[in-house]
């Protein structure tokens, strides 16, 4: 936004985060089914959840191989549920759904679709659903829609080679390829050969790194897979020097405040260095991640950072940066950043 000052200082942290516009790029696919169609298609489908999944309360593991085996094991509970074209379309139909309801004007989904291809035919008719299904959603309900294409570090790299070339055929509507999974599972340089087909096909590198693990593999992840927005990226905090490499790269971090609580890395919402990491310079874009085991979806994650003190000037300035960084036209970023200028600037 341009420099201003407050121009209504009686509303200062009184104005509707709702109505804020916000494009959210850090969302997993089966992480952002509602409790409800949980609950639904498991009775429908006569599976029993584990109790962390009927109850509607935000996991909390340790920060090590232990907590996220767990976390990955709820996860992996409620996946078995999605195991349709019907259902997959619905998924990602209520995802956008309810960030059109916090404001959201445009959503980057990511997704692994080797998790759901043995039950449409294969990788590839799993990747044509989502793609149909994002393009039906624009046109239906007017929300802006990318895919990231997501390789897993549990799975050979020679995989998520596969996977790129697929991604890349679907360049458009598939927007960038990822790379997900527990930091500290296998060999990040591996992957590079992904993230060059990724790259030379024409989209963004979009790997997660800087959540479980500091600033060692976070260089790791920046220098071998030359990212275009990193995933979480929210321990650069711990080195400046890292932090000043990312914002002269002008690499985006995704930071998910309920995340980085959920699996252990703050102890409180009020630790995650948001204010810090913002005041550094640095382009961010918040997000949920998976909003059906971490209990909050996008909205809460900037009610979080106003609770953190930030003013409504750096809150705009959060979903400013969250639209830059995403991979909307320029003539659509132009238009949405003019909104989130209003919503500062504007008469109540």
């Amino acid at each position: 936004m341009a420099s201003v000052g407050n121009p209504h200082p009686d509303r200062e942290g009184t104005r509707d985060l709702r109505a804020l516009p916000k494009a959210h790029l850090h969302l997993h696919f089966t992480g952002s089914m509602r409790h409800d169609t949980l609950q639904e298609l498991a009775a429908a489908q006569n599976l029993r959840l584990p109790r962390t999944l009927t109850e509607q309360t935000a996991l909390k593991v340790e920060p090590s191989a232990r907590g996220w085996f767990r976390f990955q094991r709820f996860y992996d509970a409620a996946r078995t549920v999605v195991n349709s074209e019907t259902i997959m379309r619905r998924l990602l139909r209520e995802a956008a759904e309810d960030d059109l309801a916090e404001g959201s004007v445009r959503l980057e989904l990511q997704i692994d679709p080797t998790s759901y291809a043995p039950f449409v035919g294969g990788i590839t008719p799993a990747i044509e659903i989502i793609v149909d299904e994002a393009r039906a959603i624009e046109r239906d309900l007017g929300i802006s829609m990318g895919i990231i294409v997501a390789a897993s570090r549990m799975r050979h790299p020679l995989d998520a080679r596969i996977l790129a070339r697929l991604a890349v055929k679907y360049a458009g509507t598939v927007i960038g390829f990822g790379l997900s999974n527990d930091e500290r599972r296998g060999n990040t340089s591996a992957f590079a050969g992904a993230f060059r087909i990724a790259h030379n096909g024409g989209l963004a590198a979009m790997p997660h790194g800087g959540e479980l693990l500091g600033p060692p593999h976070i260089h790791e992840v920046v220098e071998a897979l030359r990212p275009t927005r990193l995933g979480h990226g929210v321990r650069a905090i711990e080195d400046p020097r890292l932090l000043d490499t990312l914002v002269e790269r002008d690499i985006a971090l995704e930071v998910c405040p309920a995340s980085n609580v959920s699996l252990g890395v703050y102890g409180d919402i009020g630790d995650v260095p948001v204010p810090q990491l913002a005041r550094s310079g640095a382009t961010i874009a918040l997000g949920a991640d998976d909003p059906l085991l971490f209990g909050s979806r996008l909205l809460a994650q900037y009610e979080a950072v106003r609770a953190m003190g930030m003013s409504d000037r750096e809150i705009a300035d959060l979903a400013a940066g969250s639209i830059r960084a995403s991979r909307m036209s320029d003539a659509h970023k132009a238009a949405q950043l003019e909104r989130v200028r209003e919503w500062y600037e504007g008469a109540a």
